[in-house]
């Protein structure tokens, strides 16, 4: 019987089509070590690889398989920048801090697209990226954010589209505007999984599965981390579960909040499908966003955050054709292959969170749906503070992230009521 997560509904496409997905030992006794890693995600296993060449000593542990959370079933979209565009971040900090922000983004792209060629990691990357306005009236703010990219922060590489050009490269009328990035694209995200985890292995991290944290304890500059069949003593920590922490650390579950994201795979499409006829991914206005994007042999992936719970993968089939019919009418009966859904760990601000949670234990998570690029890179500049640079995670760690309203009695059914409203918004 095909594996899938049992901690996400619906087996997903990237699964059935990654290729071989080696499987990692459960940890099995006690170790010590340099850095000890609880998640096996990319900010995890990037962490790990780049901890191991440096030549530490890392053990990293995943609860599941890796990438049964986020890392592993998401939209697979890099983007630009930060969650935040770069002309808000300027609003709130100012022109340079700002520029740092976004100049970190970017070299986190960079970095991606270098990390695989050089570890030869096929992630089959398409390039190109579509934003596109589902209100007539935010497209004036799509036109403006091209002109300040290029203008402010030296990004020439966004050009805005007017209706006519919006239709033509989606293959669907019902946008109003947008913006067309190509310096940017999309990857397949269960590859970079894999090939991460064979770097950080080769690399000479000790990586295991099936293996829960059931606790952390830091004190007299050891940290502890528990699991059901031993213990992990290290010198330092990093938490990188993101939106499926749970109970393991509070500070880091008040700050970061899962919410669903749900994804569909279709047949193929066709050569003669207009869909996409560019092969670019595309984000919408909306704040309970829709994206989507086809993958190298023609599929249209489609995926949408809903405010209620979704646990059946027929019912995610449902949904997700219904919001494919509203923008392609023509594919109101296409046959959906695989339907799959995960969680987004998001923070009140949208941005990400990295913060000393105790002495030597350190948390990185919320990347708020802009993880694939920012959460990679993460893990290297975590290598790198543990190598004595902090100047770089400390742009991050700098950010202001208030904590969710309502504790955790409240705070799961306040999120519940304020993205209804959302969502009631995005449709008038």
């Amino acid at each position: 019987m095909p594996y899938q997560s049992p901690i996400s509904p619906g087996r997903s496409w990237y699964e059935d089509t990654a290729g071989p997905r080696p499987e990692y030992p459960a940890l099995d006794g006690d170790r010590t070590c340099d850095v000890v890693v609880i998640g096996g995600g990319f900010t995890g296993l990037s962490a790990a690889a780049h901890l191991a060449k440096a030549g530490a000593n890392v053990v990293l542990i995943e609860a599941y398989r890796f990438g049964d959370g986020a890392s592993g079933r998401n939209g697979g979209q890099l983007g630009t920048g930060q969650r935040a565009w770069a002309e808000d971040l300027e609003a709130e900090y100012g022109l340079s801090r700002a520029k740092a922000l976004f100049d970190l983004a970017e070299e986190a792209k960079a970095h991606l697209l270098e990390f695989t060629a050089a570890n030869q990691i096929d992630i089959d990357y398409m390039p190109g990226q579509l934003s596109v306005a589902h209100k007539p009236r935010y497209v004036d703010d799509y036109k403006a954010h091209a002109e300040i990219m290029a203008s402010r922060f030296s990004y020439p590489h966004i050009s805005f589209m007017d209706a006519r050009e919006t239709a033509e490269r989606l293959g669907s009328t019902a946008y109003f505007g947008g913006t067309r990035d190509t310096g940017t694209g999309h990857i397949h995200p269960m590859k970079l999984v894999i090939g991460t985890a064979r770097v950080a292995a080769l690399a000479g991290a000790q990586l295991f599965e099936g293996t829960q944290s059931t606790g952390i304890m830091s004190s007299g500059g050891k940290v502890k981390v528990s699991t059901p069949r031993g213990t992990v003593t290290a010198q330092k920590c990093l938490i990188a579960v993101n939106a499926y922490g749970g109970t393991l650390e509070p500070v880091s579950a008040a700050h970061v909040m899962p919410i669903g994201s749900f994804i569909g795979a279709t047949v193929p499409l066709g050569a003669d499908s207009n869909v996409l006829p560019g092969g670019e991914a595309v984000d919408d206005s909306r704040f309970v966003v829709r994206y989507f994007r086809k993958s190298k042999d023609g599929r249209l992936l489609f995926g949408g955050r809903e405010v209620y719970g979704v646990n059946d993968p027929r019912d995610i089939h449902i949904h997700i054709r219904r919001q494919i019919a509203e923008l392609y009418p023509a594919l109101g009966d296409v046959e959906i292959t695989h339907g799959w859904g995960g969680y987004v760990g998001i923070t009140v601000p949208r941005k990400p969170f990295v913060r000393e949670v105790m002495p030597n234990v350190i948390s990185a998570g919320g990347y708020s749906g802009h993880g694939v690029m920012l959460s990679n890179y993460f893990g290297k500049l975590y290598a790198e503070t543990v190598a004595g640079n902090r100047d770089r995670l400390k742009l991050i760690e700098d950010l202001k992230i208030p904590p969710f309203p309502g504790g955790r009695r409240f705070r799961t059914p306040l999120l519940f009521l304020a993205l209804n409203w959302f969502a009631l918004r995005d449709r008038i």
